[in-house]
């Protein structure tokens, strides 16, 4: 067990203060981090429970070695002894709902620099469902400002270097546009392409891009009408069977893919769609002269359009790809 230590016998290194935390540690010795990238703590009704029991710890650094890193914030931390890092919710529901002393662990490592103890906070909150992402991006913002630059903050925190860039986009939206994004009006990935557009231009541009989609949205539709039946039974798949998508792309026209050079006109991509067994996602070798009741449709790609070529990686992709492709064009804008 370990024992309570006076913060005035501690000299100005960072040190790991031992505290017995088998009984808890008084709300009025504990502060939450002024740092907290949450500005909102939100509905602490889901810790209600906390009152009975507490079922994870909170981690805490002392006030000393939290002050030595942002003494501007002294009036803020008072006459605490800690410093909530991570835990800041579990500690307004304490007040709250009436729990007089929560379980700790310190670790004063966490303390060691601003980026650190930031990154400690902002990593506890990442892919939390009611995290804002506003919030999540001016966090990693923060976090970057603390190293010599933006690879360096990924390296240090284990995040990769496109996702940060990603998120510290999105501060450039326009207020209006961040509200639409923190709404669920607005895509993130929607929301990152604006985030390159002037902002006197992004509110049109978003406009002008959902106006064009509603259209594709009824041509495509007036497209399928139009189809013959026969097609259509064709591309019907069984309600039981998790259909895989296979692409082929060609030049159009027919020719190779790999030895046709004198095409010039845009790509054709084949959608094959198979029955998910292995194997069967490779479709066969395709034939011109085949009857065009048995042909399968092809879809030409505008591979100069931005719109159409995500449209058509959305579809086709797994979230996990979609992100592992985002991070490799990233890197090399």
């Amino acid at each position: 067990m370990g024992r309570r230590v006076n913060l005035a016998t501690i000299d100005d290194k960072p040190v790991a203060v031992a505290a017995d935390t088998s009984a808890g540690v008084p709300l009025a010795l504990l502060v939450a981090n002024p740092r907290n990238p949450r500005e909102d703590l939100g509905d602490l009704e889901d810790l209600k429970s906390i009152a009975k029991r507490q079922l994870q710890p909170c981690l805490v650094v002392t006030s000393k070695g939290y002050l030595a890193l942002w003494p501007e914030d002294a009036e803020r931390v008072g006459h605490a002894q800690y410093v909530v890092v991570n835990g800041c919710r579990r500690l307004a529901a304490a007040h709250k709902f009436g729990r007089a002393e929560l379980l700790i662990v310190h670790d004063e490592t966490v303390a060691v620099s601003r980026g650190e103890l930031l990154g400690a906070a902002v990593e506890e909150n990442i892919g939390r469902q009611d995290f804002d992402i506003i919030e999540e991006a001016r966090a990693v913002e923060a976090v970057v400002a603390e190293y010599p630059s933006t690879r360096e903050a990924a390296k240090a925190r284990g995040w990769t270097h496109g996702w940060v860039s990603q998120r510290r986009a999105l501060l450039k939206l326009t207020p209006e546009m961040q509200g639409m994004l923190r709404a669920g009006d607005l895509a993130v990935r929607d929301a990152r392409r604006l985030a390159r557009v002037p902002a006197a231009d992004q509110v049109s541009t978003w406009r002008a891009e959902q106006d064009a989609a509603e259209q594709r949205k009824k041509e495509q539709a007036e497209q399928r009408k139009q189809q013959p039946p026969q097609q259509r039974r064709q591309l019907k798949q069984p309600e039981s069977v998790d259909p895989v998508v296979t692409a082929v792309t060609t030049p159009e026209g027919g020719g190779d893919p790999e030895t046709d050079t004198a095409s010039v006109g845009p790509s054709v991509v084949t959608a094959v769609t198979t029955d998910g067994e292995a194997g069967s996602g490779i479709p066969e070798p395709r034939n011109d002269s085949t009857s065009s009741a048995t042909a399968l449709p092809t879809v030409t790609v505008e591979w100069t359009n931005p719109q159409v070529v995500a449209d058509l990686c959305t579809a086709n992709m797994t979230h996990a790809d979609l992100e592992a492709m985002l991070d490799i064009l990233t890197s090399r804008l």
